[in-house]
């Protein structure tokens, strides 16, 4: 069952895909449209998951999971993320690849390999002050907390 992502509980669990670029207004409204079609038919064990979707800056795809009504089981997690393969083939994006960091540089949103961040790090690009997206948090608390944080403050410290 679809519910906007606000009203999840803070203990909702969550999963961050990055993309690889920014989408446009038009994908942006088949995302929510395809999105939304998918968590309606969405289930674990034959129970519909309450879930919802946001989009952040139109560069990434956030969904949320309310686990006190229901958990995710390890079809529906495979389900999600061959959703989220789909979208990754209908917009040629990339949104899994883990080996990539997404961060602020000035206003505008960077996505780098790992690798490339890294080396910018230690060249002293930018510092340990850049604010990072920490696509690791695990729940909606954690997500408005902590998502958005300086590069310090997370586990991109480790490169400065």
């Amino acid at each position: 069952m679809f519910v906007p992502f606000d009203q999840l509980p803070d203990n909702a669990r969550v999963w961050i895909y990055p993309s690889s670029r920014k989408f446009t207004p038009g994908e942006v409204l088949v995302i929510r449209k395809k999105t939304g079609a998918f968590i309606e038919q969405w289930t674990a064990h034959g129970t519909q998951l309450q879930a919802g979707l946001d989009l952040p800056y139109d560069r990434f795809i956030v969904l949320g999971l309310n686990e006190s009504i229901q958990s995710a089981s390890g079809c529906s997690i495979d389900a999600s993320v061959h959703f989220i393969q789909s979208l990754e083939d209908i917009f040629k994006i990339t949104l899994l690849d883990k080996m990539n960091v997404t961060f602020r540089n000035k206003n505008s949103i960077q996505y780098i390999s790992l690798k490339e961040f890294r080396t910018k790090a230690k060249k002293k690009k930018f510092n340990s002050d850049v604010i990072v997206f920490n696509n690791l948090v695990q729940n909606k608390m954690e997500y408005d907390s902590l998502w958005e944080v300086p590069a310090s403050s997370s586990w991109h410290g480790r490169y400065f």
